[in-house]
């Protein structure tokens, strides 16, 4: 009974192939005996006598044959299945908030084409290394936004990227320590074990607030890492701040994280990668497993060749 309850098809689709086999097997002998009835063209008294002798043994038709094979290799591809196996298995529970800076000196030029255009780029670069870890972006000017909650359609995230400039958001400002904030919440709602949080920013206005909220993450076990964008001090242009590195890296310090511009950002994909390694490998030793059906479709191959090899009798077919 557990045998009945259990066995079904893995791909129950191709038993619709089955009455169409049957219909082609049965349509082809039709056509065969046609092919060689005699009896309409010659007379039924000289019928006999120009037949060969067949030796007294009846004549044996392919058709049942071919019928069986095709019903066994039809019910092979179907997939029967009525035994589970357990395999070692984890989804990487790998968290990345990105938190990108939509002030108004993101709108300089002196990277080109401008800052928040190569910090699209960027985040391009960390969507597309985000193979097993779900993605959030944030974005901050006067007060935070959240784009995406943690997710891993990273497609959906990236199409969202083109349209992020300063021009909206309704007020202008560049205040990170709610962005952090917020960062943290979408993380604890998302239930990320292996979180980080990626700043991409020329710099903040509220410094103190924003150490504060870095050791805040830190302590919950959220690195908190800085892209600085933006040009050396020498070539910032006029009426725009240059980009404080040394803030930069305080703030990344305090958030147990690593700060790099925009040539060391592989280098923090590396890294980034790595942990998320990692947890997954630390999550695997764990012990969680599933159960998978398997295919037991094969067994049916030994009797699918026999089959095949009986219709390949010289004049069968």
């Amino acid at each position: 009974m557990a045998l009945m309850q259990s066995f079904h098809f893995l791909r129950p689709a191709w038993l619709l192939a089955l009455p169409l086999m049957w219909g082609l097997a049965f349509w082809l002998a039709r056509r065969r005996e046609r092919a060689g009835d005699w009896s309409r063209l010659i007379d039924a008294d000289l019928l006999p006598a120009l037949r060969l002798d067949g030796g007294g043994r009846p004549a044996r038709s392919p058709w049942p044959w071919l019928a069986l094979a095709w019903t066994l290799a039809t019910l092979a591809l179907a997939g029967p299945s009525w035994q589970r196996a357990p395999s070692p298995a984890y989804r990487g529970n790998a968290a990345w908030v990105l938190v990108l800076d939509l002030s108004p000196s993101m709108t300089a030029a002196d990277v080109p084409p401008n800052r928040v255009t190569r910090a699209r780029y960027a985040l391009d670069d960390l969507l597309d290394a985000a193979h097993d870890a779900r993605v959030g972006l944030v974005v901050f000017g006067d007060e935070p936004f959240t784009v995406t909650p943690l997710t891993d359609d990273v497609a959906t995230v990236r199409a969202l990227l083109p349209p992020l400039a300063p021009a909206i958001l309704p007020t202008a400002g560049d205040n990170l320590a709610p962005a952090l904030e917020r960062a943290g919440t979408l993380l604890e709602r998302g239930g990320g074990r292996s979180g980080q949080v990626v700043v991409l920013t020329d710099g903040f206005a509220d410094p103190a607030a924003a150490f504060e909220a870095a050791v805040k993450l830190r302590s919950k076990g959220v690195g908190v890492n800085v892209v600085g964008i933006g040009a050396a001090a020498r070539s910032t242009p006029p009426n725009v701040g240059p980009l404080d590195q040394a803030r930069l890296r305080q703030l990344a310090a305090s958030g147990g994280g690593r700060y790099v511009d925009l040539s060391g950002l592989p280098g923090l994909i590396g890294d980034l990668q790595a942990r998320a390694g990692r947890a997954g490998v630390a999550r695997a030793g764990q012990g969680v497993r599933v159960a998978h059906w398997l295919d037991g479709g094969i067994w049916l191959l030994p009797f699918v060749l026999l089959g095949a090899a009986v219709l390949a009798r010289r004049g069968w077919l």
